[in-house]
């Protein structure tokens, strides 16, 4: 899997960093494939990044999320899903091949508590570096980042701040979502998009209500169902640096 190089100048470096570093992470005996995207300069805060159904740990979400999150000065750590990238034995990366893995998977439970569990390992391997000892720790996963997400925030006290959205309580295998969202206490920025084809309105209002978090906000943007990009990505990433940086 191939990835650009990133440019930090928003911080006023001119350095280009190469394409993301890949950590040895290894939990209950499996490697988790893993990526680090981040300036040369120390960064000032991390942040976890967690792909959709159809993509994998360098897919242009994510390396969208790097783009934009880096210059800002955060260390982004993304993971494949359980069906995604890496830890496809096929090797097929297409994003038709992964959203129907991933369909199937989530139905059947696949990788339900094991993402969550995945990106503490890969955390624990980051925060062990001088580096990154003490700094605050986000997150950014929406749809299927949020489906397995959740589980994540509601167990790992690390996580100081969350972007998620774009899944409803009413979707298919989805039942237990909401007790893992009432776990949630760190400040939530939850997104839909208001004419989404996947998810509908109530089952999302539903998951957004559940969140256990004091300091919530449900922001909606129309069109269908879709990754953070542009506008909606900076808004997100600026909402977690605000937190972050408090």
């Amino acid at each position: 899997m191939s990835a650009p190089a990133l440019r930090c100048s928003n911080l006023g470096m001119s350095t280009i960093t190469t394409p993301p570093a890949s950590l040895e992470v290894f939990r209950d005996g499996h490697r988790v494939p893993t990526d680090l995207w981040q300036c040369e300069t120390p960064p000032r805060a991390i942040l976890l990044a967690c792909h959709g159904g159809s993509g994998h740990k360098r897919s242009r979400a994510i390396v969208a999320i790097a783009e934009a999150a880096v210059p800002l000065g955060l260390a982004v750590l993304a993971i494949d899903g359980p069906v995604h990238g890496e830890r496809r034995a096929d090797g097929d990366l297409t994003p038709q091949a992964a959203i129907a893995a991933f369909r199937q998977a989530w139905r059947e439970g696949v990788g339900r508590d094991d993402v969550a569990r995945d990106f503490s390992a890969a955390l624990d391997v980051l925060v062990a570096r001088p580096t990154y000892q003490g700094l605050p720790v986000g997150y950014v996963g929406v749809s299927m980042g949020t489906a397995y997400g959740l589980a994540l925030l509601a167990r790992e006290p690390r996580i100081g701040a969350a972007v998620i959205g774009l899944w409803g309580t009413n979707y298919a295998a989805s039942g237990h979502l909401a007790a893992l969202a009432r776990q949630v206490r760190c400040p939530v920025w939850f997104t839909q998009q208001w004419d989404d084809e996947i998810f509908d309105r109530a089952g999302t209002f539903e998951l957004f209500d559940a969140i256990g978090s004091e300091n919530k906000r449900l922001v909606a943007y129309p069109g269908p169902h879709r990754e953070l990009e542009g506008r909606r990505l900076d808004e997100a990433l600026a909402f977690l640096v605000r937190q972050l940086a408090g």
